[in-house]
């Protein structure tokens, strides 16, 4: 049910500013740890090391504000660096963790970095927020929904991302707010479970 509710109300429609002043900006990767599956799932789902066949996420969190995260197609500058542009407002502070692919952006922000090679903050300087905000969505997967399907990790990331941008609401406002994005909208089965792309193949 609940996946259905955030089918139909778009995320954007509950942000409608640009992120500004002070913004933390990571990736992170979804998917199940080796060491928890048996080895014939093992054998089947982990074919490389690392990060190779997870999900790749990202996050963008101005400090005591909004958070946005979405699913993305990969992680080199182009696609990382449009979506910073699209996100956030130039002049903005920029803190990110030292990965290349951030690498030009002082063009458009004033950009600062810090090295999780030597240390994880320098003063102002860090991503902790946006790292604790992976961490509580992380427990959320492994402790609420336990698993998630791929195709269904964008709405995940929106419920998610909904919830913490109304954390200071009540439930039931934020319950009020939720049903408000869905007025007017209809969502299928097919559509919902991807069986309608599919049959267009």
């Amino acid at each position: 049910m609940t996946c259905r509710i955030i089918e139909q109300w778009n995320f954007f429609d509950f942000f409608r500013n640009l992120l500004g002043d002070d913004v933390e900006v990571d990736e992170t990767y979804i998917g199940g740890k080796a060491r928890n599956m048996h080895n014939a799932v093992r054998e089947r789902k982990i074919t490389g090391s690392g990060r190779k066949d997870k999900i790749a996420v990202m996050g963008l969190l101005e400090r005591d504000g909004q958070v946005v995260t979405m699913v993305i197609s990969g992680t080199k500058k182009k696609d990382l660096q449009s979506i910073v542009r699209d996100t956030v407002l130039d002049g903005s502070r920029l803190y990110t963790d030292a990965f290349r692919s951030y690498n030009g952006l002082e063009v458009w922000y004033r950009h600062q970095v810090v090295d999780h090679a030597i240390s994880y903050v320098e003063g102002q300087v860090h991503t902790n927020g946006m790292e604790n905000y992976w961490s509580l969505l992380k427990r959320t997967l492994k402790g609420t929904y336990v698993v998630v399907a791929p195709f269904h990790l964008h709405r995940y990331l929106d419920e998610q991302s909904f919830r913490f941008n109304q954390r200071r609401d009540t439930d039931a406002g934020r319950f009020e707010t939720a049903l408000s994005g869905v007025t007017g909208r209809r969502v299928t089965y097919k559509k919902l479970t991807g069986k309608e792309l599919s049959a267009g193949v």
